[in-house]
Order: structure tokens, then sequence, then C-alpha cells
């Protein structure tokens, strides 16, 4: 009898514990302004990592005017050290707590760091060739290094500050959108600038002020052939200045407002027992999520090659055979404009698109079953795209049928850019709920190589179409006369149209392997949540 009670009070104590953690997935820990100041460091950094991915690879090439064998080079040599510097930097996280936090010291010491870097990213000095080289490599890998500093640790703010799954996913959906809003102001001022600053150097060139005129001879220079002014180096640099100011001012910003509320003790290692990396390696839905990241690398061509595709494949303008050398270099360089602009809108327009839905889509669908679905439209638009872009590159159709179908393409890029951080947390909670360990800087850091790695790889695929198809930047900025996509050949336009069709499109194909074996969904994805709650407050872990 006694044995009888003991048992079902022991029942009644284990349900009213599932009942008390139950309500983990429905509680909310987020205040509002918290939420809002930590979407707006998001957004802070959205503009600056969007002028490095969307135009450093226009800037080497076309502006600096370095070889591309070197830029291929510097793009591969950099992700070499980011696999070792990106897991050390989510170690040193995972292993030390601050007085002022885990995560939030780092996001608030290095925004500065990051600022100037960025300027000096898009800074084009007075040396040779050589000098050139040795000044870009040594500013582009220090740059990553002190981004990752801060990247890593924002990024894994989501995860200390709600143990609620649906609240951390929903914090990250609209986080990724305000991070997809910030990458589009470079892009809008790329537009602006190009209509812009011909009217302004008129107007600095004829100033009296010294000043003004010592701006003006920096970050100009005459094209000796056709006499034309190129003020790409002051467009560069005063995008580079604007999303760096603002950008880390909005990151900064956010310090005293987020809180870390999951505060899991650090761990010293115990000899004999695996390390961080063997554990994450040994996560198999961590590994499934980065694997997808990989391959759907492609991805970042529609904003990464913008710029080169509208510089060596479409243009949109008058008939250039009737203009003299000044009126065809304001045409082509508007033209330049428009269409880089056109193709970045576009691939705002549907990443935005797809973000704002997020939330709603998620409460619904499992992120597995979201991001295969916008993976098969993507790839079916992107077929269509390079079917439609042969009869536009051959001058039978016009460019902006293709818009629709750039759109669409572009809905997977927001989509995983949200979804694969909102699943590497859950595979965070799976490691912690099967291991005891939660490598949430580590996991994070994953995360953010294989964003910088694809990216690289974007702009590394630009590089190698480049050498494919035989065509130099610095040869074409050489010639008498401003060149124009019209002047290439039929190949080689198709060739570089194709950086922003077919080849995002089979990316996202092979990105939808991975998610074959993924099952952190539905029941078993419930099922962990309650029970890492259970085994926290056995642990003592605390939720402030």
């Amino acid at each position: 009898m006694i044995s009888r009670s003991f048992n079902m009070a022991s029942s009644s104590k284990k349900s009213a514990s599932k009942a008390d953690h139950s309500e983990v997935m429905q509680e909310k820990f987020v205040e509002t302004k918290e939420f809002r100041m930590f979407c707006l460091a998001g957004l802070g950094q959205g503009m600056i990592y969007s002028v490095m991915s969307s135009y450093i690879s226009d800037f080497y090439t076309n502006v600096m005017k370095l070889p591309l064998i070197f830029v291929l080079l510097l793009m591969l040599l950099a992700r070499v050290w980011d696999a070792i510097n990106d897991p050390l930097m989510g170690m040193i996280v995972d292993r030390h707590t601050t007085r002022w936090g885990k995560m939030k010291p780092y996001v608030v010491f290095m925004a500065v760091p990051i600022a100037l870097l960025t300027f000096l990213m898009f800074y084009c000095p007075d040396l040779d060739k050589t000098g050139l080289m040795v000044y870009a490599g040594f500013v582009y890998v220090l740059w990553g290094m002190i981004y990752t500093a801060a990247d890593v640790p924002f990024w894994s703010l989501p995860n200390v500050m709600t143990p609620n799954p649906n609240e951390r996913g929903n914090l990250i959906s609209v986080a990724r959108t305000f991070n997809g809003v910030g990458s589009a102001v470079p892009m809008a001022l790329y537009l602006v600038a190009g209509f812009a600053l011909p009217a302004l150097c008129g107007k600095m060139e004829a100033s009296n002020n010294d000043i003004v005129k010592t701006f003006f001879n920096k970050f100009t220079e005459v094209d000796a052939a056709t006499g034309a002014l190129n003020y790409d180096k002051m467009k560069y640099v005063m995008i580079a200045v604007f999303a760096a100011v603002i950008g880390a001012i909005l990151f900064v910003n956010s310090y005293p407002h987020v809180k870390e509320r999951v505060v899991i003790p650090d761990k010293k290692h115990v000899k004999g027992e695996p390390s961080q990396l063997s554990r994450i390696f040994k996560c198999k839905p961590l590994m499934l999520v980065i694997l997808m990241g990989v391959l759907s690398s492609g991805r970042y061509m529609l904003q990464a090659a913008s710029v080169h595709v509208a510089r060596y494949a479409v243009y949109i303008g008058g008939d250039l055979s009737v203009m003299n050398a000044a009126e065809r270099s304001k045409a082509i360089s508007g033209s330049v404009s428009t269409v880089s602009t056109i193709l970045s809108v576009c691939s705002a327009v549907g990443m935005f698109g797809a973000m704002l839905f997020m939330p709603a889509l998620i409460k619904k669908f499992n992120y597995k079953q979201i991001v295969v679905t916008t993976s098969l439209f993507g790839f079916g638009a992107s077929i269509l795209t390079s079917v439609i872009g042969y009869f536009v590159i051959a001058g039978k159709l016009s460019f902006f049928i293709c818009i629709p179908l750039l759109i669409i393409s572009a809905v997977p890029l927001g989509v995983l850019n949200v979804v694969s951080y909102a699943m590497v947390a859950d595979s965070l909670d799976y490691m912690e709920w099967e291991t005891g360990f939660r490598e949430t800087g580590l996991g994070s850091a994953c995360q953010g190589f294989v964003n910088k790695l694809g990216n690289a790889i974007a702009t590394a695929g630009i590089i190698v179409m480049y050498l494919a198809i035989g065509l130099d930047p610095a040869q074409m900025l050489e010639k008498t006369a401003v060149v124009a996509a019209t002047d290439l050949s039929m190949t080689m336009r198709y060739a570089m149209f194709s950086l922003i069709s077919i080849v995002p499109g089979i990316s996202l194909m092979l990105s939808i392997i991975p998610l074959k074996s993924y099952d952190l969904v539905g029941e078993k994805m419930e099922k962990i949540t309650l029970e890492l709650a259970e085994k926290r407050e056995e642990r003592g872990i605390h939720i402030g």
C-alpha cells in the first residue's frame, strides 16, 4: 500500500514537473525593447557585411585592378585561415564568461575596429601593384578576424536570451530580416552614387576650397585614354564610411538593452572526455545544417555577381555608336548602376519577402519543409531565367522580363538566411540534451564560417568565370574606349549572366540533399525541449 502510494505520488510529481516545463514552449522571456534593439543591431551588422560581400570583388578587380589570380588566391587562403580562426573564437566564447557577460562584451568592443577596417578595405592607397596586393591581403584577412570576433557572439545571443525555441526562432527570424534590410542599404547607396556623383564631382572640381579639392583629387582620376572622369574610388569609400559608422553605432547600441538569461556555467576540459571540436563533429544534425550551407553557397551569386553582370553581360541605354567618349562613359556608367541596382533590388525583394513571411510560415511548417519547398521553386525560376537570359543577351527580349524570375530565385536566400541559424540553435539544443554540453559559441562559429565560405566561393566563382572565358577587367579598363557589355562576344556575356541564373539554381538543388537525414522536427524537437528544461533544472542552470 505504501509502495502504491509512493508510486502515485511520484507519478503525480513527474506529471506536474512535465506540465511546468511545458510552459517553456509558451513563456515569453525577451522584452519588447530588447527585441527591437537586438534586431536593429542585426540591421547595422547587415550594412557592414553587405559592403564587403557585395562589392569587394568589384573593388579589387575593377578599381584596385589587382591580378585575378591574386584575388582568387586571397579569397581561398583567407577561408583556410577562417577554418582555424572561427572555431578558435567559438571555443574562446564557450570557455570564458566575463563580468559583462559571455557574449555581449565582444559585440561592443569589436564594433569600432570593424568600422575602421571596413573603411580601410575600400581605401586605395598610392602604392605600386605589389604594395597594393600586400595592403589588400593584410586588411582583408584582419577584417575577417575582427568581424568573426563580433559575429560569433552576436548570433549566439539568441541562445542565451531565451530558452524557448519558438521565441528564439522568431527572434532570429526578425533579426535576420532586419539584417537583410541593412544589407540593402549599400545597394541603394550604390544606385544613388551612380547618378549623383557626376554632378557632385563637377562641383567639387570647380570648388576653391582646399579640403574639397584635396578630397576630389584623392578619390577621382581621369582616364588617360578617354579623358573621362572615373569616380569609383570615391563611390566605394563613401558607401563604406556610411555603412561602417551607422552600422557600428547600431551594433554598440544593443549592449545595454540585451540580457543574457540562460546562464550555463563554464566547464573546464577534463582529461579523457571528448573535446569541443569532437562534440561538434559528432553532432549529426549540426553537420547536416553546415553541409546544407556549404552546398547552397551559389545563392550568394545573386548579390556578389550583380556588378560584374552589369558591367559585362547586360547594357541598358542609348546607341553607344553615335556617342562621343564622354557621353559613352556616362551612358555605360549609368547602365552599370541601373542594372546592378535592379539585380540587387530583385535579390532584396525576394529575400525580404521571404523573411517577412517566415514567422507565419514557421508556425505552420517545420524548417525542413520550408527549405525544400522554396529551394525547388528557386531552382525552377533559375532554369527559366537561364533560358530567357539567352534571348536577352541576343537582343531579342527585354532584360526587364527577367525581374519576376530573379525575385523568385532570391526567395531561398532569405529563407536560408533565417532558417540556417534557427536550425543551428535547434542542433545545439540536441547536443546539450544528448551530451550535457552546449557549445554555443563554437556552433555559431561554424555557421559564421559557412557564411564567409559561401561568399568566398561566390567571389571565387566570379574570378574563375573571368579566367575561363578569357576576360581580364584590368585589360578592359586600359582600352582606348570604355568597354560596354555589348562590346563583348555573345559567349562571354551569357557566361557572365549564368552567374545569376543557372549557378544559384544548381546550388539550391544540391543543398536539399543533406536535409533528407535531418530529423529535428515535430514531436522529436518538442520532446527534446521539454526534457532539456528538466535536465537544466536538475543541473541548477539559471534562467534569469
